[in-house]
């Protein structure tokens, strides 16, 4: 941790350091997780003097997130989400289709 942290941020850091241990990283690998974490979290806070941009572009942490931006390029619905919509409309032979298919017979 940089000098002069927050009581708080050594909190966050011990804890996401012993997650990491607890999930079987080494004790490097988990100071490395712990750090990039905490250093990310103040940078989004403002609380370090100097913060690149790609930290500070989206104040929401990835788990507030939800999962958004964790793809790179869209691929739209799976196969699994357009098969269920296929058949809350009723679409015959929904079950032999493939993602292309079933996309088709919605008129996506």
């Amino acid at each position: 941790m940089p000098a002069g942290s927050s009581p708080k941020r050594e909190r966050q850091y011990e804890h996401i350091k012993e997650g990491a241990r607890k999930r079987g990283e080494s004790t490097e690998r988990a100071k490395e997780i712990a750090s990039r974490t905490v250093n990310k979290e103040r940078a989004r806070a403002g609380e370090s003097k100097q913060a690149s941009t790609t930290s500070t572009r989206d104040p929401k942490s990835a788990s507030q997130r939800g999962g958004q931006r964790s793809h790179s390029g869209s691929q739209g619905p799976t196969r699994d989400q357009l098969y269920n919509e296929a058949k809350e409309r009723g679409i015959e032979g929904r079950s032999k289709m493939n993602k292309d298919q079933l996309a088709k017979a919605l008129g996506r």
